[in-house]
């Protein structure tokens, strides 16, 4: 579905259904060179059990008119215009990465507008090498490369998502390198990985939220490492609403056995959490 978002034209996959902005809202937010098409069986599950989907590209990315935002406020702030863009008071917010940076900052910016957080494969703060910055600049087919490499938890995974036989190492470098060439911005990369490395706010930001939160990790994570989310867990423990029916707990954590690129290494069970 195209929208206009802040006067530019954005794109946003409603999971082969029409969006229906009456309907509870679920809209997701991708991580770094990637775009909407990563939540393609979850977007897909939601818009086919009661829900209107949002699964959109972030600006500069795929289908969204540039150019990249370079803050987690930023973004933040234009995923909540894009509710405004097609009607939708209060969503849940889920994202992956840089995404659940991004879906972080938004409940924290409006936290009246969001109704349940899910962060997935997430650490705050999302610290990125140097090196990698430097090389995302110079060299950013090889900065791809390596992300990659430490981006799944085995070099021989099981057939997985979208089905037998995809080569889940070369899908995700394949879809980087398409997100870095769309519109020509060679410096994309730099871009996103600098968008994450340079957010500081996020236990603060985690403060000021008030929704039922969820945080999705893959325990053999290289990229973020679950121990680098406990901080904002505690935080969150003490800021969110309890989850209705569980009790104890506001911030609910699933660990599952995967890498960074959960969704696609193990997207039933990913399913099955956000379930």
């Amino acid at each position: 579905m195209k929208l206009m978002v802040n006067g530019r034209e954005a794109y946003a996959y409603t999971g082969g259904k029409p969006f229906d902005a009456s309907l509870p809202c679920v809209v997701f937010v991708h991580g770094a060179m990637n775009d909407h098409s990563v939540w393609t069986l979850l977007a897909r599950w939601f818009a086919h059990h009661g829900h209107g989907v949002l699964a959109v590209d972030l600006p500069g990315h795929m289908r969204s008119a540039g150019p990249a935002l370079r803050s987690v406020a930023d973004l933040a702030a234009w995923v909540l215009a894009a509710m405004d863009a097609v009607g939708v008071q209060r969503a849940t917010l889920t994202g992956h990465s840089m995404g659940s940076l991004v879906a972080l900052a938004a409940a924290a910016q409006a936290p009246q507008r969001i109704t349940r957080l899910n962060l997935l494969g997430t650490c705050v703060p999302m610290p990125v090498p140097q090196t990698l910055l430097d090389l995302s600049l110079s060299q950013p087919l090889d900065a791809i490369d390596r992300v990659v490499s430490f981006s799944f938890s085995t070099l021989a995974a099981k057939p997985s998502f979208p089905g037998p036989g995809v080569w889940l190492r070369g899908s995700a470098r394949a879809l980087m390198r398409q997100v870095l060439s769309a519109q020509g911005d060679s410096t994309l990369f730099h871009t996103d990985f600098s968008v994450c490395n340079n957010y500081s706010a996020g236990l603060d930001d985690a403060k000021q939220v008030r929704c039922p939160t969820h945080l999705v990790l893959g325990q053999l994570d290289q990229m973020t490492q679950p121990k680098g989310a406990r901080d904002v867990v505690a935080v969150l423990q003490v800021q969110g609403l309890p989850v209705q029916g569980q009790g104890q707990g506001q911030a609910q954590v699933h660990t599952l056995p995967a890498g960074h690129q959960l969704m696609a290494e193990c997207p039933d069970a990913v399913l099955q959490a956000l379930r």
